[in-house]
């Protein structure tokens, strides 16, 4: 996938965006020139110390937040965007409604959007089967485990096929074995649908092993330390993780925060 992309081309476009808070009467800068462009169909993590303004970046995309200084601009001509419609997200915590079965809980966003029912239920059906979940559809959410939990979220994110998905440390609450399993189901989704994204992650490993480029940040106030385009072959296993090519990516991401 070529990263070389212009800004008439960009499916995502950031210049300059700053973001600044006001707590007890203080400015809190969360943000400040950020800049990147990102073309349809990538997969792009966002990398950073604690509190360096990643979520912050991933709510000004999803215009949850108005950046107070810069250009972001959705879409482009040949992809036109409305941020009601083409934004699926996927919090850290599944937060599926527990009164639902997961069939109903993948629904939900077709059902606020007032999507055809017939349809949107097949939908939902496949993209369960996509994430492996075939069969738990009239299951509870308690009867889940937590990273399958996240795998209905992840379904639930793509039933209204936005052009747009934003993760925010989806698996940061899963135990290490799961998180790796996750890692490798989420991959492979992406390859299947094709969609943008857009993940937000402490795990430097897990930026590497997901992504086709890895934006690095500084800490706060967030600042571009680097953008890094990352061409690991395809399809990635975790077997990858072992190899010379991926310890020089960390390495990379390490250098870049100062911890090596």
């Amino acid at each position: 996938m070529s990263l070389d992309v212009t800004q008439t081309q960009a499916f995502i476009h950031l210049d300059k965006v700053r973001k600044s808070y006001q707590v007890d009467g203080k400015e809190f800068l969360a943000v400040s020139e950020v800049t990147f462009d990102v073309a349809a169909g990538e997969f792009v993590a966002l990398v950073g110390p604690s509190g360096c303004g990643k979520s912050t970046l991933l709510k000004i995309l999803a215009k949850l937040h108005q950046q107070d200084e810069g250009e972001v601009r959705l879409g482009n001509l040949e992809t036109p965007f409305d941020p009601a419609r083409d934004i699926g997200m996927v919090f850290q915590q599944a937060l599926l409604l527990r009164w639902r079965t997961i069939l109903e809980n993948v629904l939900l966003p077709a059902e606020i959007l007032g999507l055809p029912v017939k349809a949107s239920r097949e939908r939902a059906k496949d993209l369960l089967a996509m994430v492996g979940l075939a069969g738990f559809e009239d299951r509870r959410p308690y009867e889940l485990s937590g990273g399958m939990q996240q795998r209905v979220s992840i379904a639930r994110a793509f039933i209204h096929d936005p052009k747009l998905i934003l993760m925010d440390e989806p698996f940061g609450a899963l135990d290490a074995l799961t998180r790796e399993r996750m890692n490798v189901e989420l991959h492979r989704i992406w390859r299947e649908s094709g969609k943008t994204i857009l993940f937000v992650t402490h795990s430097i490993s897990e930026a590497v092993f997901l992504a086709t480029q890895i934006v690095v940040l500084t800490a706060r106030p967030a600042r571009m330390a680097a953008r890094i385009p990352v061409s690991l072959p395809e399809p990635r296993s975790l077997a990858d993780k072992t190899g010379a090519e991926f310890a020089a990516y960390t390495r990379e991401v390490y250098g870049l925060l100062g911890m090596v």
